[in-house]
């Protein structure tokens, strides 16, 4: 089991649980994450969704070691595959689930570990929080759902995928990505009592309040944005098996490694 999950006064939390590698995501991971979504998104007793991580880091981002041995062949075909289902299509579920949800971000938040906390309507970040998508460094031009140039606007958004440096939790609030910063030891606690706050409020109110927010960034195109960029990101992965085939799996093991 890599997710936790529990309800207490309207407030659903949902806990990545694989501290032992940073909570790094293999398919597992990421399918137990959408039932658990879906689950909270389904219950009548749930108002608000809490995402949270337990250890030090939040996530390190896609498991590159995970699912076992390679196979013989590795075609684009089949990393389209997997990542417009697992990667795309859960992000966006996510995001649309009808009821508020907030992500409580500490340590590391690498690549895939935003496709985990942008896809919420809030993030509480602890002091000690990183946020970065190094991937240009693999030929690759940002993870698969691509929030960046919304959630930091262009030159940010340009500066951190041109350098892969990472954007610190103040950064991150004076942009506006992030809604507050809190001492690490406070990040659950304050994150509870934001949730709280919310799940005291009507659950219609908040459900159409959330949809005319998304409807409006989707008017001004973000959904066929985020739709159009995750092909420009398999392009990468063409670039990636045309020039080295297998053995580029190998450099981003190692890549990915250092990043931890």
């Amino acid at each position: 089991m890599h997710i936790l999950y529990g309800v207490a006064d309207k407030i659903a939390t949902i806990t990545l649980n694989r501290p032992e590698v940073a909570n790094a995501q293999n398919g597992e991971l990421l399918d137990e994450l959408d039932a658990a979504w879906a689950r909270a998104a389904a219950d009548d007793d749930v108002s608000v969704i809490v995402l949270r991580a337990e250890g030090k880091h939040f996530s390190s981002g896609h498991d590159l070691r995970s699912g076992g041995p390679l196979p013989d062949k590795i075609t684009l075909d089949m990393i389209y595959n997997v990542e417009s289902r697992r990667y795309l299509e859960y992000s966006l579920r996510w995001r649309n689930v009808p009821k508020p949800s907030i992500a409580a971000v500490q340590g590391r938040c690498i690549s895939g570990g935003l496709l985990l906390c942008w896809p919420c309507d809030l993030i509480v970040a602890a002091e000690d929080a990183l946020f970065s998508d190094p991937v240009v460094l693999m030929g690759i031009g940002g993870v698969e759902y691509h929030g960046h140039t919304w959630e930091l606007g262009p030159r940010k958004a340009k500066e951190i995928l041109f350098t892969g440096r990472p954007v610190t939790a103040r950064e991150a609030e004076q942009v506006g990505m992030v809604n507050k910063v809190v001492a690490r030891a406070e990040l659950d606690a304050q994150t509870t009592a934001l949730a709280t706050q919310i799940a005291e409020m009507p659950p219609f109110g908040l459900r159409q309040a959330k949809r005319a927010v998304n409807q409006t960034l989707d008017i001004q195109g973000f959904y066929a944005a985020i739709q159009s960029v995750f092909d420009v990101h398999q392009t990468g992965h063409g670039n990636a098996l045309s020039h080295a085939g297998l053995p580029i799996l190998a450099h981003l093991d190692e890549m990915k490694q250092k990043m931890q």
